[in-house]
């Protein structure tokens, strides 16, 4: 999609009601983004701050550099899974240089174009992405369930209850900071005992400053980070093109893959030169921000922006909110999450589709690995696309009365999938002295259907046939030109002889 700086300007200056929807969405993500930070660090085993400084700076420069506007990217849990071991083995320096290697694959990335592999990835993948998110979404919520007071599944219920039915009397505050807010009152007020986000980790204080990576620059530095960096882009855009596609889907708009392939990167470079990990886009945090009624670039912005006023002013008291409130706003996002019409789609929908969809889901859930479940989907999806195709083609064998000749139409695809059944079709033909094979409905795509044909061809004229081929279009005379065997009959292209 080509930049148009109308459009651009259209993503940040709205009207005035929608002004207010893209304030009071943002606020609700930052509230959002704390406790999942502050998860994050611990999960990469760094302080909390890295995590915290990480999600303002992605959030800020993304809502500037980013493809998809309304989308949110901050710290998340796929990247910091990925480099535990190298902070416990050579500390938080070289994650951070780690992470501006990271950002400077993904601007890579987008200058090669790479967000067209999101081409190869079918419905079905997204699908079960989407549905594993929200499982993953709802059990991260888990452990702030259990072993607790009754406090906390009441607080959990009313948030609950506040998100759904508070908007049947009012939409112009979003219904997840109203929960926040007065389940925050209440705690505070009567003084329950409920875990808040000060129990998950010290908030730091203060604003972040700016540094470069202490690491020594050689070239042993970067055989230790580039591991580590490549797999940490690789897994940071595959989830934040997915996120795209799926803001994409919710609000029936489109967006700039290219260039968010870039701004992440770019995004991940400041974080880390600013005290940050990487991160990526968060499907949890983008699903509250459209909900919340954000549409806007500036929703990201302000979700980047206020966070970072939390941090530095607000801290003591953004410790004092509860968990339960935040939960039943986690807990919101996995039911709105969740594709519940795949769940009736299993016995409408093809079988290999659904078979997708379940694989992509087991593999996500089973290993934590988004990207280990998308790559199982899309690699089942190719399998049983090349298992469809490879049957679409025919071969129809019409002999001469006097048994002179035999004429073969085919028809369909010719590639690696279908070349064994295209084979055997040959191999129980009629005696016949000369031989014509009609390729005029028939497409060869690869150097395995053109081996094919050679050796359909060498074997008949090892018998004493004479053998014609004839009908080729464009495309496969081209390859069959290019690395055929067998010796070219010199039949005009298109043209079959009768």
């Amino acid at each position: 999609m080509p930049f148009s700086l109308s459009a651009y300007r259209r993503e940040w200056f709205t009207d005035g009601t929608s002004l207010r929807r893209e304030i009071l969405a943002g606020i609700v993500v930052a509230l959002a983004l704390i406790p999942e930070a502050i998860g994050f660090s611990i999960i990469a085993g760094v302080d909390p701050r890295v995590g915290l400084y990480a999600s303002v700076a992605i959030a800020i420069v993304i809502a500037f550099t980013g493809g998809r506007s309304a989308m949110i990217s901050a710290a998340t849990a796929s990247v910091a899974v990925l480099v535990g071991p190298l902070v416990r083995d050579h500390g938080v320096e070289y994650l951070f240089a780690a992470t501006v290697v990271m950002g400077i694959i993904q601007i890579l990335a987008g200058l090669l174009r790479l967000d067209l592999a999101m081409l190869f990835v079918s419905r079905s993948v997204i699908t079960g992405f989407v549905n594993a998110l929200a499982i993953l979404i709802f059990v991260a919520q888990l452990p702030q369930l259990t072993h607790v007071g009754w406090q906390t599944y009441a607080m959990v219920a009313a948030g609950l209850a506040i998100i759904y039915l508070f908007p049947r009397l009012s939409k112009v505050v979003p219904s997840p900071l109203v929960a926040i807010l007065a389940l925050t009152a209440v705690s505070v007020g009567f003084g329950l005992p409920v875990n808040t986000v000060g129990d998950m980790g010290k908030l730091p204080e203060g604003l972040p400053s700016f540094a470069f990576p202490h690491v020594p620059l050689t070239w042993e530095t970067l055989r230790i980070v580039l591991p580590y960096a490549a797999t940490m882009a690789a897994v940071g855009l595959l989830e934040s093109l997915l996120t795209a596609q799926i803001v994409d889907d919710m609000t029936d708009t489109d967006s700039d893959k290219r260039r968010e392939c870039a701004g992440q990167g770019g995004a991940n470079i400041v974080a880390a030169l600013f005290g940050g990990m990487g991160g990526c886009a968060m499907i949890g945090q983008s699903v509250i921000n459209v909900t919340s009624g954000g549409r806007g670039r500036l929703s990201t912005l302000v979700a980047g922006a206020f966070l970072l006023f939390l941090l530095a002013v607000l801290g003591p008291y953004v410790g004092r909110v509860p968990m339960p409130a935040l939960v039943a706003v986690m807990v919101m996002v996995s039911i709105g999450t969740f594709s519940w019409n795949s769940i009736a789609n299993l016995r409408r929908h093809p079988p290999t589709s659904s078979a997708v969809m379940l694989v992509t889901v087991a593999v996500v859930v089973a290993t934590r690995d988004l990207s280990l479940g998308v790559l199982a989907g899309v690699l089942l999806s190719g399998v049983f696309f090349a298992g469809k195709v490879q049957r679409m083609f025919a071969v129809e064998r019409e002999v001469s009365p006097d048994g002179a000749r035999a004429t073969y139409r085919v028809s369909g695809q010719i590639f690696f999938a279908s070349v064994d059944r295209f084979t055997r079709a040959f191999q129980q033909d009629a005696e016949a002295a000369q031989v014509l094979i009609d390729v005029s409905a028939a497409h060869f795509w690869d150097i395995s259907a053109v081996g094919a044909l050679d050796k359909i061809v060498s074997r008949l004229r090892r018998e004493g046939r004479k053998v014609e081929i004839a009908g080729y279009n464009r495309a496969s005379a081209d390859i069959v030109d290019r690395f055929a065997l067998h010796d070219k009959t010199g039949v005009e292209i298109g043209a079959v002889p009768h």
